[in-house]
């Protein structure tokens, strides 16, 4: 599982996180909500490693071992993906070449899968996700719209199958159809891929008519001041954050 316990950060000598605990398990999707500037986003940038934050109190393990400890590319490497609030573009890198060296570099030497494998691996993902395949051909967010770069984080995460998923704000900047495909494709992931744990960090109630939570919590000045079930959701629609202050 990934456990937060405690868990204390700054940044720049700002306080932004005071004593979270989270835990999700394999298979479950949990849902952070809050106002802006409630620590949402940074909570997600401190699970990925960020090196601007500091944590000055409280542990987070994934599956045991101590992910505070880990770089960057070895949380990654043990089995944690962070989706992108802003994916950035990077000219003149093909998507596909940059998501099978990813993928490569998770597996055994017998396992990597040559380009030609590879490319039908990411075919058989896109057609799963009903994604347009020639996004397949695509620089690595270069050019793309707002919610086809969404897409393309949800193709990273279906080729990759970590074991736990952090989609900060994934949802934003999403027109209606959008937004369907991407939690649509996120379902089946949870039904046909392996058994993934899945924090999605959002603003909107609208989410919820396309995925089922097993637990949401509210987040208010870089405390969780509520966790439960989607109960909740209806306290936020009656009477909005002022239910928790």
């Amino acid at each position: 599982m990934l456990k937060i316990k405690n868990l204390h950060a700054s940044i720049n000598n700002k306080k932004i996180l005071n004593g979270i605990n989270l835990t999700l398990k394999p298979g479950e999707i949990h849902v952070l909500m809050g106002p802006n500037g409630s620590g949402k986003s940074s909570l997600a940038k401190i699970l990925a490693g960020h090196q601007d934050f500091d944590v000055s109190l409280g542990t987070i393990t994934l599956d045991g071992k101590n992910l505070l400890e880990a770089a960057p590319d070895i949380r990654s490497e043990m089995g944690l993906f962070l989706a992108f609030q802003y994916p950035l573009e990077v000219p003149g890198v093909n998507l596909r070449n940059f998501l099978r060296l990813a993928y490569n570099t998770k597996q055994p030497e017998l396992k990597k899968l040559p380009v030609f494998a590879f490319k039908n691996l990411m075919r058989e993902k896109a057609k799963l996700l009903e994604l347009d395949e020639t996004l397949l051909e695509r620089n690595l967010n270069e050019g793309m719209s707002g919610g086809e770069k969404k897409k393309c984080e949800i193709l990273q995460l279906a080729v990759l199958e970590p074991h736990y998923a952090i989609l900060d704000e994934t949802d934003s900047g999403l027109d209606l159809d959008a937004l369907k495909t991407v939690f649509s494709a996120l379902k089946k992931l949870m039904k046909t891929g392996k058994r993934m744990g899945i924090l999605v960090i959002t603003h909107y109630q609208r989410i919820f008519e396309y995925i089922k939570p097993d637990k949401v919590h509210i987040m208010l000045k870089g405390s969780i001041v509520d966790s439960g079930d989607y109960k909740i959701v209806k306290k936020l629609l009656k009477s909005g954050y002022k239910h928790y202050t």
